[in-house]
């Protein structure tokens, strides 16, 4: 069994590795969010994309052999539903969700404090109000169900399946909006540096 201080090391460690690749692919932009909800730039849904087909291939294989196993929650659709209409709307208003503000932090932009605050302001909010919203969010809620108890195909073959389909679509969305296309061909993944504005007497070289 994993110990308390292992988890902890191991979450920091997943969480550098999750801060990198996305200040790397450019997620973390508010621009690049927005242009996501706006069906303007796809770049945010091939990320997301991928690390969802590079998930399911790992879980697949852990459960296969029997070194992992998984613990899905009740599936609550009114709770799904609703969650995920005021986490989109917000998402939509900040240019900024729970992982890519702390990105936007820690790559320098100053209103992502105030993203932070609100949406701790937001999870203190929910924490009182659960125990009033419990009767409506749990409305059709079915228990611990997922699809392999419904169609009865052991979960790594499903996991693999879809991480197939989920490779076919990111392939056939490169080649409708390459991903160098989008980005920038000089981009590096890191932002473009500041010009600095020369002073109002200096004097251009001959």
């Amino acid at each position: 069994m994993m110990s308390i201080v292992t988890a902890i090391l191991l979450g920091l460690a997943m969480g550098v590795a999750f801060g990198f690749f996305l200040e790397k692919a450019r997620v973390f932009e508010p621009a690049v969010i927005l242009g996501q909800f706006q069906f303007r730039s796809f770049l945010m849904l091939r990320v997301f994309l991928a690390g969802v087909a590079a998930g399911l291939v790992v879980l697949a294989v852990l459960t296969g052999f029997g070194w992992a196993k998984l613990s899905p929650k009740a599936l609550l659709p009114m709770a799904d539903i609703a969650g995920g209409l005021v986490l989109g709307a917000g998402i939509a208003l900040a240019g900024a969700c729970p992982g890519t503000v702390l990105a936007q932090i820690g790559a320098g932009y100053k209103d992502a404090w105030f993203t932070l605050a609100g949406g701790i302001l937001g999870a203190l909010a929910f924490t009182y109000a659960e125990p009033h919203l419990a009767p409506v969010l749990q409305v059709a809620g079915q228990g611990k169900l997922t699809l392999d108890m419904v169609t009865g195909v052991p979960f790594w073959m499903l996991a693999l399946g879809f991480a197939v389909v989920l490779v076919l679509a990111l392939v056939g969305l490169e080649r409708w909006r390459p991903w160098r296309q989008e980005i920038g061909e000089n981009a590096d993944g890191l932002m473009p540096p500041r010009q600095a504005t020369p002073p109002a007497h200096a004097v251009p070289a001959e």
